[in-house]
């Protein structure tokens, strides 16, 4: 298939969904940009722009969700979860209110927008709320599924989508998901890659160069941080003896803190994390900024080398 946002696909998703189930979709004055006009323009009736007011904007969805319908919250990851951090955890996180909070534009990927729109902390605060479930598709085909499993998921989630179309990973067109459970992109032997969102691409790209070594690298997708499938991580943990974690966040609080948290419990093997170091981000273009934050297939190879050596 072709190309297509994540931020697309959640809009998609959201105006197919709507005909089978009964939910509310709010945005902040962003609706082109989070693509919830395409829910918009089915459900006119069910959609409500609140302006640019992401803190009241959950507040007014927790008041609707306890009332019994599910809410779907909209706005750049950078203010649904950020300026909207105290609401969503008193007035949705604490009751345990079906609403769905979507941080649409994450990580560096927003590009020339610079540090101030550049959300690399939205998975460290999301994660830190009780209760709340934390997801992070990688491509069209993981973003429709995890808006589902959202619908039918009795509780708060956030989800986090990206701003540059990006493939079906292997050009697959459905995948097997279940929420909290992690899925075998590739299978391998010597090294684990363990991937979320837009890295999930650059580590199966990051698998192939390894292969040309003659490594056999494992890729897991971890499209559900929160709770993590920590029954898969262990088990390639013990298969390989080595991991490298990478995501478009920040390592500290991260897909990668998520997953050390994991194998301390469960036997300790190496592991590297690939992702944002402890900076904000820069104004550029965005696949100038992967390599100038090492974030590459290149980075990643290069890091499971370096846990290799350690095994």
């Amino acid at each position: 298939m072709d190309k297509m946002a994540t931020r697309e696909a959640y809009g998609r998703a959201l105006a197919e969904f709507g005909e089978q189930y009964d939910f509310v979709v709010m945005d902040a004055d962003l609706t082109k940009s989070t693509r919830t006009d395409l829910f918009k323009a089915k459900f006119p009736e069910r959609h409500i722009n609140c302006g640019i007011a992401e803190a009241n904007m959950v507040t007014v969805a927790a008041g609707i969700a306890t009332t019994g319908k599910t809410v779907f919250a909209s706005s750049f990851a950078m203010f649904a979860a950020g300026r909207a951090f105290e609401p969503i955890r008193n007035a949705i996180g604490y009751p345990h209110l079906n609403v769905k909070v979507v941080g649409s534009h994450v990580g560096i990927s927003v590009g020339e927008d610079g540090a101030t729109h550049q959300c690399n902390e939205d998975i460290a605060l999301m994660r830190s709320i009780p209760g709340m479930v934390v997801m992070s598709p990688s491509d069209p085909v993981t973003t429709r599924l995890c808006v589902k499993a959202a619908i039918e998921h009795d509780g708060p989630c956030y989800i986090r989508t990206g701003r540059n179309p990006v493939p079906n990973v292997d050009g697959r067109e459905d995948v097997d998901f279940t929420l909290g459970r992690g899925i075998v992109v590739r299978d391998g032997t010597d090294v684990t890659l363990v991937a979320t969102g837009y890295m999930l691409h650059n580590a199966v790209a990051a698998a192939d160069l390894l292969a040309e070594e003659g490594v056999s690298a494992a890729v897991l997708e971890i499209h559900t941080i929160k709770p993590l499938d920590d029954e898969l991580i262990a088990a390639y943990a013990k298969k390989t003896g080595a991991i490298v974690t990478a995501e478009e966040h920040n390592i500290r609080g991260g897909l990668g803190s998520a997953v050390c948290e994991s194998v301390c419990a469960s036997g300790p093997v190496p592991v590297k994390m690939v992702g944002m170091p402890d900076s904000f981000g820069r104004s550029g273009k965005f696949l100038e900024l992967f390599e100038y934050y090492h974030m590459t297939a290149q980075d990643i190879a290069a890091a499971a080398r370096e846990v290799l050596a350690k095994k």
